[in-house]
């Protein structure tokens, strides 16, 4: 028996003593898997208080504002770390030492081409399809092209699986946007770091010589690492869903790509960028201030809070400033721009906001950064999928190796029309 029980009491029925499981850290979780055999559910929408598995990876607490990625706070990781060494951590558990970082790096740089043919793929869309459309179905075919380890039940495919996606997803999103461009697409270089390599391959020209800012450079860098993983959020939980039927990881990445590309989700850091848009200029802020505060008007500041952070995000400490450093160094003279800035200095002063803990999230500094970069807001979302595709293929290979897998399949609570017979005679006429 469990060292801590809750005990149900159901109409009818014996109580029932339901074990209470104990992680390392974060809130104590009620096993209740007995209660179909005894005719109940539980009724949870939205899965707010559903633990829907176990996990190593990533862990939140909202209250303290915390991120840990295998233990290690974001914080730490941002400050002494790179992308593909959080990529290491997140896929195998440790730190890796100086020869295998190495190793790592080399082979997801060796493996960031994609099959010739995919061209012809990206040749079906329209001028003007939105890049997360492309997205989807580009990565979703992949298991067409590279269809030697699809065994979700072998090791070695599953780890060769993980370094295409990972090497790959950089090259497509580029792809993706230079196709929405009219411009020929480039291929990857060996010689440059994953955000260098990306950053050319989305603004490199055959026409003239592309330099990688080292500022943006770092600044992408820390994008993709901020974005790599944030626990059972809905994109992750979709990949882990679309895996446990033992889809191919090809098709269970593409699933959390279409998910991400919810507004409420992936499109924050856009619909932020179309809230400046909407407020026009810094004069009219205390106008939309006002508007803000007003519970009966439906205008919402965008970019502001976190719907799990009760406080500061802090993957938004570490972005603040990383903003600020690109803002200095590019010195762009950009009215939206101006117009965050402004919103940033308010929200941290304004005692509505301090109240609230409105503070801004890591959406509104990435969107910010990714604005000054010179990135379309139709991309936000790609690279947000980009960067967490390392996090969906954590969890995805860490299901398939739990223990007693098995397909998921939410219940639900029945509220429509209980039994009846179809009528045998003909219909009635109007």
């Amino acid at each position: 028996m469990a060292e801590k029980v809750a005990t149900l009491h159901l109409p009818g029925q014996e109580p029932i003593e339901l074990p209470i499981m104990s992680g390392t850290a974060g809130n104590d979780v009620i096993d209740v898997r007995q209660l179909g055999s005894k005719g109940y559910f539980t009724f949870d929408p939205g899965f707010l208080a559903t633990a829907a598995c176990e996990s190593q990876i990533t862990f939140i607490d909202g209250e303290k504002g915390i991120l840990l990625h295998r233990g290690y706070p974001i914080e730490q990781l941002a400050d002494n770390s790179e992308y593909l060494e959080v990529c290491y951590l997140l896929l195998f558990g440790q730190r890796p030492t100086e020869k295998q970082y190495e190793q790592f790096k080399e082979t997801v740089t060796r493996h960031t081409m994609v099959h010739e043919q995919l061209i012809h793929f990206f040749q079906g869309f329209r001028r003007d399809s939105h890049p997360m459309a492309i997205m989807v179905a580009v990565v979703g075919a992949l298991s067409a092209f590279y269809h030697d380890s699809l065994d979700v039940t072998n090791e070695r495919h599953r780890e060769i699986a993980a370094y295409r996606l990972l090497s790959k997803m950089p090259t497509l999103a580029a792809m993706s946007y230079k196709y929405s461009m009219g411009q020929p697409f480039v291929y990857p270089r060996n010689d440059l770091s994953y955000a260098g390599n990306f950053l050319n391959m989305m603004f490199s020209v055959p026409t003239e010589e592309y330099i990688v800012n080292p500022i943006v450079e770092k600044a992408m860098d820390r994008i993709f690492m901020l974005h790599a993983d944030h626990e059972q959020n809905a994109s992750t939980s979709t990949v882990r869903l679309a895996g446990s039927s033992a889809s191919n990881p090809f098709a269970c990445i593409a699933a959390g790509i279409a998910c991400l590309w919810g507004p409420a989700h992936g499109g924050a850091n856009e619909a932020c960028l179309a809230m400046l848009e909407q407020i026009g200029s810094v004069e009219r802020i205390p106008e939309f201030i006002e508007r803000a505060k007003d519970k009966d008007d439906p205008f919402r500041l965008m970019g502001f809070g976190h719907r799990v952070y009760k406080s500061y995000d802090p993957r938004a400490k570490v972005m603040q400033q990383t903003c600020h450093d690109v803002l200095e160094d590019l010195k762009i003279d950009d009215r939206l721009l101006d117009i965050a800035m402004e919103l940033e200095h308010i929200a941290l002063t304004d005692d509505y906001f301090i109240e609230k803990k409105l503070y801004p999230n890591v959406d509104f500094y990435s969107g910010i950064v990714m604005r000054a970069i010179g990135i379309p807001t139709s991309m936000f979302t790609v690279i947000f999928a980009l960067a967490r595709t390392v996090g969906w293929i954590a969890h995805w290979i860490e299901m398939l190796q739990t223990p007693g897998q098995r397909i998921g399949r939410p219940r639900q609570l029945y509220t429509g029309e209980a039994m009846r017979d179809f009528p045998t005679t003909s219909r009635q006429k109007e």
